[in-house]
């Protein structure tokens, strides 16, 4: 079966990483792509890279653009999602990377975004464990036939994943989270940003959004709290490196009295032994963002810091595949019918 597809913000990172991934996929066929001030120009033209779609052409991002697709997938900047999606049919499978549904405290969203709040919508993390009056799901559960779809946070759903195996297990204290992140300049986006020039960058580590305003908090939060957790406190630290993709976050968070290495290994292992692309490395080995370069695979390695009582989380990610791109297809794969691995990579690219 073939899906039709448009993808709005063509020519921005998020946009280019959802067309590489998509031009490989056997269902899914491109057929409108869009841009804003980039409109009228060639693809190829920015996005030189992704030869197979040279023969599209970027148009304005309008709603009568997008309609009359099967599946629509947004990459605009934040608050400008909104403003299109209310606009289009209801039966169409419509997948946002920007932030506009993500959250669901309005609250939250007048706090560290501002404007007008669009509601949220399916969140599209499939491996997230989620706490139900049933019992433990995962999100990929809520992601069924879903036509309305939230793609995460590339920093939020790191730091999320890394946790939330001990959050269900109930193995870690969730108020005294700590998370620092080396993170490459393309999940700022391709707008042209001084702190982000090639000078300022290379030989050099900068911190940004220091002190609790990072806006993936609130998202980290509350995919914590939708595990079970009755009271959330995180200190996270985002930190630009010289590298233009991928992520390695290492969070750490106290460990309840009484829990063992073993049991601390065994959380993890549960939740991610069975998943294709979040994968758990054996005890002593840790990721590299070198290995997950291009692919939609979440490597994470776990110690306990018996000293400090702490158990510590590195995980490694492509912030624009399983980031960003590629959860957003995985996501569509689900609520489709698909097979969810379907047209993603599971090999990253070495050197």
């Amino acid at each position: 079966m073939s899906f039709s597809v448009a993808v709005a913000g063509a020519s921005g990172y998020a946009g280019g990483e959802l067309l590489r991934l998509l031009a490989a996929h056997p269902n899914f066929d491109i057929r409108t792509v869009t841009a804003h001030s980039n409109a009228g120009q060639p693809l190829a033209s920015v996005q030189p890279h992704l030869r197979s779609l040279a023969h599209l052409t970027l148009t304005d991002t309008t709603p009568e653009n997008l309609a009359g697709h099967d599946v629509v997938f947004l990459a605009l900047p934040h608050g400008k999602s909104g403003e299109v999606t209310a606009q289009l049919p209801a039966d169409t499978l419509v997948v946002d990377c920007g932030a506009d549904h993500r959250l669901t405290s309005e609250k939250d969203w007048a706090t560290f975004y501002g404007g007008d709040y669009f509601g949220a919508w399916q969140y599209g993390v499939p491996e997230l464990m989620l706490t139900t009056a049933n019992g433990p799901i995962k999100q990929r559960d809520n992601l069924l036939g879903a036509t309305r779809i939230a793609a995460p946070g590339c920093n939020a759903s790191t730091v999320a994943l890394s946790l939330v195996p001990g959050v269900l297990a109930g193995v870690i204290e969730t108020t005294d989270i700590v998370s620092v992140l080396a993170v490459g300049p393309s999940g700022a986006g391709k707008a042209l940003k001084t702190n982000l020039l090639a000078s300022e960058i290379l030989g050099s580590a900068n911190p940004y959004a220091v002190g609790g305003t990072h806006r993936h908090i609130p998202e980290i939060a509350q995919s914590l709290r939708t595990a079970g957790a009755d009271d959330v406190s995180i200190s996270f630290t985002p930190v630009l490196v010289p590298m233009s993709r991928g992520i390695l976050a290492t969070s750490t968070a106290r460990l309840k009295p009484g829990i063992t290495t073993d049991a601390v290994r065994a959380a993890w292992q549960d939740a991610y032994g069975s998943e294709t692309f979040v994968q758990l490395l054996p005890a002593g080995e840790f990721p590299r963002t070198a290995d997950v370069i291009g692919a939609n695979t979440m490597l994470m390695g776990l110690a306990v810091d018996e000293a400090a009582g702490r158990v510590v989380v590195v995980t490694a990610v492509d912030n624009l595949a399983k980031g960003t791109a590629g959860a957003a297809i995985q996501s569509a794969n689900i609520a489709l019918g698909l097979e969810e691995a379907t047209g993603l990579p599971l090999n990253g690219v070495a050197p």
